[in-house]
């Protein structure tokens, strides 16, 4: 698949530039990701991603960092507002493709976030 994905909306507005792990801090995490099991929730069918870069993502579950479906993940939001739909630092899809997006990458799927960040590639264990 090659589509849109938001972002955290404290992550950067055109951008993503700024990352973290905290609880409630609506920004998108970085590194590696395991896919697990899908849900119906309050973002439509979701699908669970467990983080496994301790002080990267390794709170995703605790945050509800998983993937859904956006109304904002689109051009046309893109075309009026000058940018794309922030999530609450969810990895969201497009509505449209998310539930086959979803169904093909659950339980047990690689996901990798990357952004050229110092820390990251400075400290991550899994990219050394």
């Amino acid at each position: 698949y090659n589509t849109l994905v938001a972002h955290g909306m404290k992550s950067g507005k055109e951008k993503a530039l700024s990352f973290s792990n905290k609880p409630s801090s609506h920004k998108s995490s970085l590194g590696f990701y395991v896919t697990s099991k899908t849900y119906q929730g309050s973002n439509g069918y979701s699908l669970r991603l467990q983080g496994c870069e301790k002080g990267f993502n390794d709170n995703a579950a605790k945050r509800a960092i998983v993937i859904h479906g956006a109304d904002y993940v689109n051009e046309e939001y893109i075309s009026s507002q000058g940018y794309i739909g922030r999530s609450q630092g969810c990895p969201a899809l497009p509505p449209q493709l998310s539930k086959e997006m979803i169904d093909e990458m659950k339980e047990g799927s690689c996901l990798f976030i990357y952004h050229p960040n110092p820390q990251y590639l400075a400290t991550s264990r899994l990219i050394k």
